[in-house]
């Protein structure tokens, strides 16, 4: 029997196809006009353009399926045909509203992070009650929404005579083959078309451009778990672990078995039962301070200490979101690829930076300006060592300022001022790791503090530097203050995109050390990354343990390296190369961009330093997932 298909019946598909690829295409214009010159023009828009339709096309494929059955099922004559009929155009105005929705979802994204949807999008429908507040905090939600059914009234009524169903003439069999059709060319898609196709220009922003938001994101949350031997260039499991332990043979460590990177660290120094205080200050790249070369500096207070301080010029973040510095500072170990450790399963009874320490007879403590469960803070650090401390603690009536990501840092420190009041009084030396939260959007404070606008990331940094030296004067009047050593660093740069899929530049933090009496100030000019700070610091108190961390003390062995990442990419960097490991066991070599946002070119391979990036990403990864990473026995979760 033919096949007779009425084009009558399959306006609406045809609508929903021209509506959605026509939004995206605004989308991806109004993007690229938001970038600028950061794209090149000419050539490079011709391929992002169709680059982005090819990606709008496979995207449709699985959008689009829905209406088709629809379209195809329901009767639209006879007694059922005035309800078949309502039910398509009910359908295709909320296909419409949710691509709107999307579209301005994206614009904010992108404002943000200068990329579509990625595993940090992924992240954020997990933790609604953030993100929600978060927006509502940051944007006009009600005039957003209110656009958008607008813009959903007006356009659906212009459009109406383009989807409407005037005719009945299509057979059953075409209403059968249609949707297996398209059933087929959606799973011809899914084995066709993949989220690395986009990446054919040296451009990042381009790349990015020539994605589609909604197919990206759906390949981010496939791509959250990432087995290293799966998707990775790999070496034979010894060659591996040899040079791994090559990269932390500093001068005070030996090693406890012919295999793996377990050493005991010896310190020439006597040991120093001093307190540590390791502030990770939210999204504060180097780059904002005086101290780092800017000319208008919006860090006065840590300018001021400078002199007094020891100060890293050149180190690097592990990642860029919180989990990888919480990750790096905590552990000591390569950003391997996918999820953190922070939020993986059987991350529990881990060697720890507060495992050296309790071990030493120190209370260790883990305090969050948020809430503690974001993230699965609370989670990690309490089963590994810490006690943990959230705004839960804060008395209301003790509150200066909060937004939905936490309290104002001064409350924060307030906060953490009393727990180091009890455990000197206890007679117990201390370790503690504070989170801030201030300088995150909506960039909210407490009013009075300065004269500076609300809801400004540059007001907020002024706020984060000034609630840092109220935190210095307040603990100077305490009695454990002499013996203190105070480390402020980052957790990761305030942005992460470039020109570059990795750019380098943009993982430069800030460090300084300060304890007047006893750390003589100074600058370390050496090439240093996040995993080194915890070996650096143990060495500084003068403590001897058992390590398994993947940094080393700077002042042993200089590493003139710096392992960072996202969730995807691996890097190796040093002054003159970027190893860059991508999924599919692609390794390059490029050029790093160190100061600027320019591209990354290639150059030729270092064949030493790719072994040592493959070795030092494998290790680390198999490592974990083995159970090498952990300690003899599980730490109970410390909540107090």
């Amino acid at each position: 029997m033919p096949i007779s298909v009425s084009p009558g019946r399959w306006r609406p598909v045809w609508w929903s196809a021209a509506i959605f690829l026509a939004i995206h295409t605004v989308v991806r214009l109004v993007l690229r006009l938001d970038i600028g010159r950061a794209v090149p023009p000419g050539l490079s828009d011709l391929r992002l353009f169709a680059t982005g339709l090819v990606f709008d096309l496979a995207t449709l494929a699985y959008v689009g399926f829905p209406i088709v059955v629809l379209v195809a099922l329901v009767p639209v004559t006879g007694r059922w045909g005035k309800l078949g009929r309502l039910s398509i155009e009910l359908a295709c105005v909320v296909l419409l509203v949710v691509l709107l929705f999307v579209a301005v979802a994206e614009w904010t994204f992108w404002q943000e992070f200068q990329t579509r949807f990625n595993f940090i999008a992924v992240d954020y429908l997990v933790y609604t009650t953030e993100v929600i507040g978060n927006i509502r905090q940051s944007y006009p939600v009600a005039t957003l929404l209110s656009a958008i059914v607008v813009a959903t009234a007006m356009l659906a009524w212009v459009t109406r005579r383009w989807r409407r169903v005037d005719d009945d003439r299509t057979l059953r069999g075409a209403r059968i083959a249609v949707p297996g059709a398209w059933a087929l060319i959606a799973l011809g898609v899914t084995g066709a078309v993949h989220a690395d196709l986009k990446d054919g220009s040296p451009n990042a922003y381009a790349n990015e451009l020539a994605g589609n938001g909604i197919y990206q994101f759906f390949a981010a949350y496939r791509a959250a778990s990432l087995e290293y031997d799966r998707f990775y260039r790999t070496i034979p499991d010894a060659l591996a672990d040899t040079e791994a332990r090559a990269s932390v043979a500093t001068p005070d460590a030996t090693f406890l078995h012919p295999t793996g990177i377990a050493r005991s660290i010896h310190n020439a120094a006597p040991e120093r039962r001093l307190n540590v205080v390791l502030v990770s200050v939210e999204s504060f790249s180097a780059e904002f301070s005086g101290t780092y070369g800017r000319a208008e500096s919006l860090t006065p207070e840590l300018d001021r200490l400078s002199p007094q301080s020891l100060v890293f010029t050149r180190l690097y973040a592990s990642g860029t979101r919180t989990v990888r510095g919480l990750e790096a500072l905590s552990l000591s170990v390569p950003p391997t690829p996918g999820e953190s450790i922070v939020k993986r399963p059987h991350n529990e009874g881990l060697f720890s930076l507060a495992s050296v320490f309790n071990a030493h007879g120190y209370e260790s403590e883990f305090l969050y300006g948020g809430y503690g469960a974001f993230d699965n803070m609370n989670y990690f650090f309490g089963h590994n060592g810490y006690a943990v401390h959230d705004r839960t603690e804060i008395p209301r009536s003790a509150i200066h300022h909060e937004n939905v990501w936490g309290v104002a840092d001064e409350d924060l420190y307030t906060l953490a001022l009393a727990r180091f009041d009890q455990a000197h009084d206890a007679g117990h030396p201390f370790f503690a790791h504070l989170m801030t939260t201030s300088n995150h959007r909506p960039y909210t404070f407490p009013e009075g503090r300065g004269p500076w606008k609300q809801h400004k990331r540059i007001s907020a940094i002024r706020y984060t530097d000034w609630a840092l030296g109220d935190f210095i004067r307040r603990a100077r009047t305490h009695p454990w203050f002499a013996d203190t050593v105070f480390v402020v660093t980052a957790d990761h740069c305030a942005m992460s995109a470039g020109k570059a899929e990795l750019p380098a530049f943009r993982y430069h933090i800030p460090l300084w050390i300060y304890s007047p009496a006893h750390v003589a100030p100074g600058r370390f000019d050496g090439l240093a990354g996040q995993i080194d700070i915890a070996p650096t610091l143990l060495g500084l108190v003068g403590l001897d343990y058992e390590s398994r961390f993947y940094g080393v003390d700077v002042f042993q062995s200089r590493p003139e390296r710096a392992l960072i990442g996202t969730y995807q990419l691996l890097g190796l960097l040093t002054d003159q190369r970027l190893v860059q490991l991508t999924p599919h066991r692609r390794a390059e070599t490029l050029a790093p961009a160190m100061v600027d946002d320019v591209p990354q070119p290639p150059v030729a391979e270092d064949p030493e330093l790719t072994l040592r990036a493959i070795a030092l990403y494998q290790h680390a990864a198999r490592d974990f997932t083995s159970g090498a990473m952990r300690i003899d026995r599980v730490a109970p979760s410390r909540r107090h």
